[in-house]
């Protein structure tokens, strides 16, 4: 099956099984709760070209249900939990996102459903799939969304008295602000030394003045920004500085010592010995 056939596949069984449950109280009903599912569900499909997965979007309460629609039925038979995470949409909301897999006919899905941020709940699925324990937790703990019955939403990656969800996007870095950055150049700085632009702030890192202890005392200038270092070079710039190759002396003549010993050069008068004077006499 093609992406697009998978995540049509799941919306029409999404839209028969409201509109199946509809139909035993009233006719009418029945025809309302298929307009209504059809226009909920939203079939799209992921980037990845020959990777490419459907993507299915679901309301919150049809969670559990789209899962196990595409486990239990035999076209889509999406039997493996591969993973499930979210993703902090601002004043959105969240969106959890899950991807099951078919060992069967080796197709992928993703399946979506966004929580308001007030109110950052929805219904856990580790009855559907056992393995989904380990994941709920971690995304409860880094983004702060309630998995309604689970078994036991503990802490798994912080310690137990670590405040706040770091993977949300208003999660302040405190250590981006207590400490500079650790790197060679700050983010924004040239290697070859050019002039600087302006330096790029993380996701999280508030701007100077707004967090810490400066913020805090009216009339308290922000620390001003650290100069960009810059790669001391000599000659042409650009080029590295030359290091002195390191080898064994070049051997030559002596540049200065004691002279060489051995018979005198013609016309050269020899040095006066003991026992003879100048004029070569014996004395």
């Amino acid at each position: 099956m093609t992406p697009e056939e998978v995540g049509n596949r799941l919306a029409t069984l999404l839209a028969g099984a409201d509109a199946a449950a509809a139909a035993d109280a009233d006719a009418d009903a029945a025809v309302d709760a298929d307009a209504d599912a059809a226009a909920d569900v939203t079939v799209g499909r992921s980037g990845g070209q020959a990777y490419a997965r459907a993507t299915v979007d679901v309301p919150r309460g049809r969670w559990r249900a789209a899962l196990r629609t595409a486990r239990d039925d035999d076209e889509l038979a999406c039997d493996f939990f591969d993973w499930l995470s979210a993703v902090d949409e601002l004043a959105a909301g969240f969106d959890v996102v899950v991807h099951l897999w078919s060992t069967r006919h080796r197709h992928g899905l993703l399946l979506r459903t966004r929580v308001p941020r007030e109110e950052p709940a929805v219904p856990s699925v580790v009855d559907l799939f056992p393995g989904a324990a380990w994941h709920e937790r971690e995304t409860y703990e880094m983004f702060g969304i309630t998995f309604d019955g689970h078994p036991d939403l503990a802490p798994l990656l912080l310690p137990p008295e670590f405040e706040g969800h770091p993977l949300r996007k208003e999660f302040v870095l405190a250590s981006r602000v207590a400490k500079a950055w650790p790197g060679a150049k700050e983010p924004g700085e040239s290697e070859a030394g050019t002039a600087r632009r302006q330096a790029m702030r993380p996701p999280g890192v508030p701007a100077p003045g707004e967090w810490g202890p400066a913020s805090a005392v009216p009339g308290v200038e922000s620390p001003p920004e650290r100069p960009a270092r810059r790669r001391p070079t000599t000659g042409t710039p650009g080029t590295p500085p030359r290091r002195p190759v390191s080898g064994p002396p070049v051997s030559g003549p002596p540049v200065s010592g004691p002279p060489v010993s051995g018979p005198p050069a013609a016309g050269a008068t020899p040095p006066a010995g003991p026992g003879t004077t100048d004029d070569g006499e014996e004395s």
